[in-house]
């Protein structure tokens, strides 16, 4: 895990600043969740939060959450500090949206059946209740129906999108999002990041754009360094992959 202060700092901060709006609980997910937070990279890593409020989400709690983020802007890694604030009213529906702040605004997305399993799996606590006191289980079928759906509705047409493939995000999180789907619809668990990078290659992805997510990821210092035009390279070796083995997931599991 590459953590330091700065990330706890930040956490501390966040909850101190949420005092006012007297959370019934706060948790973790995600990089910093998984198994103790060991693939959690400062700086790389999103730090990916849910806070559940006693409700309801009113205008003025819109406007109090707007104010608590602004307060927390000259924090170093504000930028990654995403939170998504449910209510016990509202939390059981995984089509629900609910208030989010993530991207440094404003919106609402649901808390999909992938957070709600990590959350119960390897949440992190960082204040009160714990996730299977509020939150309702995933099961199997949820889960695997979720991450099929996901990647056939949402990744399998942004694969068609060739602008978005000369973006390392966009590279990064497709690759380990669909090696990480894999895994659940076969064997029904949970994946980090750095297990997916593993697994890749035996999914038959380009082992070349593999060792550059792993570089930039991991800082691998005998990584070479990317050679001129692998940025345009980089993305037609991605789609190639991925439309293809979406498809064969689709096909066998949707």
């Amino acid at each position: 895990m590459t953590r330091s202060d700065a990330t706890d700092r930040l956490l501390d901060r966040f909850r101190t600043e949420l005092r006012d709006l007297d959370p019934l609980a706060v948790w973790a997910h995600g990089s910093l969740g998984s198994e103790g937070g060991d693939d959690y990279q400062e700086g790389r890593s999103d730090l990916d939060l849910i806070a559940v409020l006693e409700g309801p989400v009113t205008a003025g709690t819109v406007w109090r959450v707007a104010r608590l983020h602004a307060r927390l802007r000259a924090e170093p890694l504000v930028a990654k500090l995403h939170c998504s604030y449910l209510t016990p009213a509202t939390a059981a529906d995984p089509e629900r949206r609910h208030l989010t702040w993530a991207h440094q605004q404003l919106f609402a997305r649901p808390v999909t059946p992938v957070t709600r399993r990590e959350l119960h799996a390897f949440g992190l606590v960082l204040s009160g209740e714990r996730p299977d006191t509020l939150l309702p289980p995933v099961t199997d079928d949820e889960l695997a129906a979720f991450v099929v759906r996901d990647q056939r509705d949402f990744w399998r047409r942004e694969v068609d999108r060739v602008a978005n493939w000369t973006e390392d995000a966009w590279v990064d999180v497709g690759m380990t999002t669909h090696a990480r789907a894999a895994t659940t619809v076969k064997d029904g668990r949970l994946i980090t990041k750095r297990e997916a990078l593993e697994l890749l290659p035996g999914l038959g992805a380009p082992v070349e754009v593999v060792a550059d997510i792993r570089r930039r990821r991991y800082d691998e210092p005998d990584a070479p360094a990317p050679a001129q035009g692998w940025t345009a390279r980089r993305g037609q070796l991605t789609r190639e992959y991925l439309g293809p083995a979406i498809d064969r997931l689709v096909a066998a599991y949707g």
